[in-house]
Protein backbone atom coordinates (compact mmCIF):
# COMPACT_ATOMS: atom_id res chain seq x y z
CA UNK A 1 0.00 0.00 0.00
CA UNK A 2 1.57 3.72 -1.12
CA UNK A 3 1.75 6.03 1.52
CA UNK A 4 -0.43 9.08 1.09
CA UNK A 5 1.16 12.45 0.45
CA UNK A 6 -0.83 15.69 1.07
CA UNK A 7 0.94 19.34 -0.48
CA UNK A 8 0.48 22.58 0.73
CA UNK A 9 0.19 25.86 -1.27
CA UNK A 10 2.73 28.26 -0.60
CA UNK A 11 0.77 31.07 0.51
CA UNK A 12 3.94 34.07 1.45
CA UNK A 13 6.53 32.71 -1.37
CA UNK A 14 9.00 35.55 0.01
CA UNK A 15 9.08 34.95 3.44
CA UNK A 16 11.86 34.73 6.44
CA UNK A 17 11.52 33.48 9.87
CA UNK A 18 13.77 35.06 12.84
CA UNK A 19 14.34 33.09 15.77
CA UNK A 20 14.81 35.67 18.47
CA UNK A 21 17.78 35.30 20.94
CA UNK A 22 19.13 37.57 23.41
CA UNK A 23 22.82 38.17 22.36
CA UNK A 24 21.97 37.46 18.57
CA UNK A 25 19.48 36.19 16.01
CA UNK A 26 18.86 33.72 13.56
CA UNK A 27 17.36 34.74 9.99
CA UNK A 28 16.15 31.87 7.58
CA UNK A 29 14.85 32.76 4.07
CA UNK A 30 14.54 29.68 3.05
CA UNK A 31 15.58 25.85 3.80
CA UNK A 32 18.96 25.44 2.20
CA UNK A 33 22.28 26.35 4.78
CA UNK A 34 23.07 29.90 2.30
CA UNK A 35 19.56 30.12 3.47
CA UNK A 36 20.46 30.85 7.05
CA UNK A 37 22.61 33.95 8.36
CA UNK A 38 23.14 35.01 12.05
CA UNK A 39 22.91 38.46 12.70
CA UNK A 40 23.67 40.97 16.25
CA UNK A 41 21.08 42.91 18.48
CA UNK A 42 22.66 45.91 17.83
CA UNK A 43 21.24 48.63 15.57
CA UNK A 44 24.30 47.86 13.21
CA UNK A 45 23.39 44.57 12.90
CA UNK A 46 19.70 45.44 12.34
CA UNK A 47 20.33 47.84 9.55
CA UNK A 48 22.24 44.56 7.71
CA UNK A 49 19.75 42.36 8.53
CA UNK A 50 17.05 44.87 6.63
CA UNK A 51 19.81 45.22 3.28
CA UNK A 52 19.89 40.90 3.62
CA UNK A 53 16.42 40.18 3.76
CA UNK A 54 15.53 43.11 1.07
CA UNK A 55 18.60 41.23 -0.99
CA UNK A 56 16.56 37.99 -1.15
CA UNK A 57 13.20 40.00 -1.63
CA UNK A 58 11.34 39.03 1.56
CA UNK A 59 8.29 40.82 2.24
CA UNK A 60 6.92 39.28 5.05
CA UNK A 61 8.75 37.83 8.15
CA UNK A 62 7.63 35.91 11.06
CA UNK A 63 9.54 35.58 14.36
CA UNK A 64 8.24 34.24 18.15
CA UNK A 65 7.75 36.28 21.08
CA UNK A 66 10.90 35.77 23.00
CA UNK A 67 10.59 37.72 26.26
CA UNK A 68 10.67 41.24 25.80
CA UNK A 69 14.08 40.62 22.94
CA UNK A 70 11.83 41.10 19.96
CA UNK A 71 10.82 44.42 20.44
CA UNK A 72 13.37 46.25 19.07
CA UNK A 73 14.12 44.19 15.78
CA UNK A 74 10.03 43.95 15.43
CA UNK A 75 9.91 48.10 15.59
CA UNK A 76 13.01 48.29 13.36
CA UNK A 77 11.56 45.92 10.28
CA UNK A 78 7.78 47.39 10.77
CA UNK A 79 9.79 51.30 10.47
CA UNK A 80 11.80 49.35 7.17
CA UNK A 81 8.55 48.40 5.22
CA UNK A 82 8.14 44.45 6.34
CA UNK A 83 5.07 42.71 7.00
CA UNK A 84 6.38 41.18 10.43
CA UNK A 85 3.82 38.91 12.84
CA UNK A 86 5.04 38.34 15.58
CA UNK A 87 3.80 34.38 16.51
CA UNK A 88 3.23 32.56 19.99
CA UNK A 89 5.73 29.65 20.59
CA UNK A 90 3.04 27.31 20.88
CA UNK A 91 2.75 27.27 17.42
CA UNK A 92 6.14 26.81 16.32
CA UNK A 93 7.48 24.62 19.20
CA UNK A 94 6.26 20.46 17.28
CA UNK A 95 10.17 20.72 15.59
CA UNK A 96 11.05 17.27 15.13
CA UNK A 97 14.91 16.28 16.09
CA UNK A 98 17.47 18.25 18.23
CA UNK A 99 16.00 21.89 18.39
CA UNK A 100 19.22 24.14 16.76
CA UNK A 101 18.73 27.95 16.62
CA UNK A 102 19.22 26.91 12.72
CA UNK A 103 16.39 24.65 12.53
CA UNK A 104 14.55 26.64 15.02
CA UNK A 105 14.30 29.61 11.96
CA UNK A 106 14.14 27.29 9.15
CA UNK A 107 10.98 25.81 10.59
CA UNK A 108 9.82 29.18 11.42
CA UNK A 109 10.27 30.30 7.77
CA UNK A 110 8.64 26.84 6.25
CA UNK A 111 5.18 27.40 8.70
CA UNK A 112 4.96 31.14 7.60
CA UNK A 113 5.86 30.07 3.95
CA UNK A 114 3.07 27.59 4.26
CA UNK A 115 0.80 30.42 5.92
CA UNK A 116 0.53 28.23 8.77
CA UNK A 117 1.31 30.94 11.75
CA UNK A 118 -0.82 33.83 12.70
CA UNK A 119 -0.34 36.64 14.04
CA UNK A 120 -0.31 37.07 18.18
CA UNK A 121 -2.44 40.44 19.08
CA UNK A 122 -0.56 43.72 19.55
CA UNK A 123 -2.39 46.52 20.53
CA UNK A 124 -1.44 49.75 19.04
CA UNK A 125 1.40 52.32 20.02
CA UNK A 126 -0.32 55.14 21.83
CA UNK A 127 -2.03 51.95 24.20
CA UNK A 128 1.22 50.30 24.51
CA UNK A 129 3.19 53.22 25.87
CA UNK A 130 0.02 53.56 28.25
CA UNK A 131 0.63 50.27 28.82
CA UNK A 132 4.24 50.90 29.75
CA UNK A 133 3.47 53.53 31.79
CA UNK A 134 0.89 51.73 33.98
CA UNK A 135 2.88 48.78 35.00
CA UNK A 136 5.76 50.93 35.51
CA UNK A 137 3.36 52.04 37.98
CA UNK A 138 2.18 48.60 39.36
CA UNK A 139 5.83 47.63 40.50
CA UNK A 140 6.62 50.68 42.20
CA UNK A 141 3.48 49.93 44.49
CA UNK A 142 4.66 46.58 45.10
CA UNK A 143 8.05 47.73 45.91
CA UNK A 144 6.27 50.27 48.24
CA UNK A 145 3.73 47.78 50.27
CA UNK A 146 7.18 45.50 50.59
CA UNK A 147 8.73 48.46 51.86
CA UNK A 148 5.62 48.95 54.45
CA UNK A 149 5.83 45.39 55.82
CA UNK A 150 9.34 46.16 56.48
CA UNK A 151 8.50 49.33 58.56
CA UNK A 152 5.75 47.18 60.33
CA UNK A 153 8.23 44.50 61.19
CA UNK A 154 10.85 46.96 62.62
CA UNK A 155 8.58 49.34 64.57
CA UNK A 156 7.22 45.81 65.94
CA UNK A 157 10.34 44.72 67.12
CA UNK A 158 11.14 47.95 69.03
CA UNK A 159 8.13 47.80 70.64
CA UNK A 160 6.26 50.69 68.90
CA UNK A 161 3.04 48.55 67.81
CA UNK A 162 1.52 51.49 65.56
CA UNK A 163 -0.34 48.47 63.63
CA UNK A 164 -2.22 47.97 66.78
CA UNK A 165 -3.64 51.59 67.14
CA UNK A 166 -3.83 52.58 63.35
CA UNK A 167 -5.36 50.58 60.75
CA UNK A 168 -2.77 52.12 58.01
CA UNK A 169 0.99 52.94 59.15
CA UNK A 170 1.64 55.48 56.45
CA UNK A 171 -1.53 56.59 57.13
CA UNK A 172 -2.32 60.18 58.44
CA UNK A 173 -1.38 59.30 61.77
CA UNK A 174 1.28 56.74 61.31
CA UNK A 175 3.16 58.63 58.87
CA UNK A 176 2.71 62.27 61.41
CA UNK A 177 4.29 59.54 64.09
CA UNK A 178 6.92 57.74 62.34
CA UNK A 179 8.37 60.91 60.47
CA UNK A 180 8.64 62.48 64.44
CA UNK A 181 10.30 58.91 65.57
CA UNK A 182 12.50 59.21 62.80
CA UNK A 183 13.44 63.06 63.87
CA UNK A 184 14.27 62.31 67.30
CA UNK A 185 10.79 62.01 69.02
CA UNK A 186 11.16 58.72 71.71
CA UNK A 187 7.96 59.66 73.82
CA UNK A 188 5.01 57.72 73.40
CA UNK A 189 3.30 60.63 75.12
CA UNK A 190 4.24 63.17 72.51
CA UNK A 191 4.31 60.86 69.63
CA UNK A 192 0.43 60.02 70.57
CA UNK A 193 -0.19 63.76 70.26
CA UNK A 194 0.04 63.23 66.63
CA UNK A 195 -3.28 61.63 66.68
CA UNK A 196 -5.60 62.05 63.73
CA UNK A 197 -9.22 63.06 65.19
CA UNK A 198 -11.21 60.26 63.38
CA UNK A 199 -8.76 57.51 65.60
CA UNK A 200 -10.79 55.34 67.26
CA UNK A 201 -8.19 54.72 69.54
CA UNK A 202 -7.73 57.36 72.21
CA UNK A 203 -4.32 59.32 72.78
CA UNK A 204 -4.02 57.70 76.20
CA UNK A 205 -3.88 54.31 74.68
CA UNK A 206 -1.75 54.97 71.41
CA UNK A 207 0.88 56.84 74.03
CA UNK A 208 1.08 52.70 75.52
CA UNK A 209 1.15 50.88 72.16
CA UNK A 210 4.55 53.32 71.25
CA UNK A 211 6.66 52.82 74.12
CA UNK A 212 10.51 52.58 72.41
CA UNK A 213 12.72 49.42 73.67
CA UNK A 214 16.08 51.65 72.60
CA UNK A 215 16.59 49.22 69.73
CA UNK A 216 18.95 51.09 67.44
CA UNK A 217 19.72 48.54 64.81
CA UNK A 218 16.23 48.43 63.94
CA UNK A 219 15.82 52.35 64.39
CA UNK A 220 18.31 52.31 61.97
CA UNK A 221 17.13 49.46 59.35
CA UNK A 222 13.36 51.40 60.17
CA UNK A 223 15.43 54.93 58.82
CA UNK A 224 16.26 52.81 55.56
CA UNK A 225 13.00 52.31 54.86
CA UNK A 226 11.45 55.02 55.49
CA UNK A 227 13.63 57.08 52.84
CA UNK A 228 13.08 54.61 50.66
CA UNK A 229 9.13 54.57 51.39
CA UNK A 230 9.33 58.36 50.84
CA UNK A 231 11.03 58.23 47.42
CA UNK A 232 8.73 55.60 46.12
CA UNK A 233 5.65 57.87 46.64
CA UNK A 234 7.85 60.27 44.95
CA UNK A 235 8.22 58.08 41.62
CA UNK A 236 4.54 57.08 41.83
CA UNK A 237 3.34 60.90 41.64
CA UNK A 238 5.81 61.56 39.16
CA UNK A 239 4.75 58.48 37.06
CA UNK A 240 0.90 59.75 37.84
CA UNK A 241 1.67 63.16 36.22
CA UNK A 242 3.74 61.77 33.31
CA UNK A 243 0.25 59.44 32.73
CA UNK A 244 -1.73 62.71 33.56
CA UNK A 245 -0.21 64.88 30.51
CA UNK A 246 0.14 61.50 28.29
CA UNK A 247 -4.07 61.50 28.50
CA UNK A 248 -4.35 65.37 27.59
CA UNK A 249 -2.09 65.21 24.72
CA UNK A 250 -3.93 61.95 23.34
CA UNK A 251 -7.93 63.86 23.88
CA UNK A 252 -6.61 66.87 22.40
CA UNK A 253 -5.73 65.17 18.88
CA UNK A 254 -8.68 63.12 18.56
CA UNK A 255 -11.84 65.56 18.26
CA UNK A 256 -14.08 62.74 19.45
CA UNK A 257 -12.70 62.10 22.61
CA UNK A 258 -12.30 65.59 23.50
CA UNK A 259 -16.75 65.87 23.26
CA UNK A 260 -16.80 63.08 25.18
CA UNK A 261 -14.33 64.51 27.95
CA UNK A 262 -15.70 68.08 27.94
CA UNK A 263 -17.31 69.34 30.62
CA UNK A 264 -20.45 69.90 30.48
CA UNK A 265 -22.22 73.96 31.54
CA UNK A 266 -24.32 74.04 34.65
CA UNK A 267 -28.05 74.99 33.45
CA UNK A 268 -28.90 78.34 34.95
CA UNK A 269 -32.20 78.98 36.24
CA UNK A 270 -33.00 80.83 32.72
CA UNK A 271 -32.38 77.99 31.03
CA UNK A 272 -34.20 75.71 33.21
CA UNK A 273 -37.55 78.22 32.94
CA UNK A 274 -37.19 78.41 29.01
Amino acid sequence: MSKKQVSLEVINPYAAGIDIGSRSHWVAVGQDAQDVKEFGVYTQDHQELSKWLKKHEVTTIAMESTGTYWQNIFSFLVAQGFEVILVNGRQTKNIKGKKTDIKDCQWIQKLHTLGLLSSSFLPDSTTDIIRTYSRHRQNILKQSGATVQKMQKYLRLMNLRLDVVVNDIVGLTGKDIISAFIGGEKSGKELAKFRHYNIRKSEEEIAKALQYNGREDYFFALKQEWKTYLHLQKQIDETDKEIKQLLKKIIKSDENKKKHTAKKKPINEKTKMQ
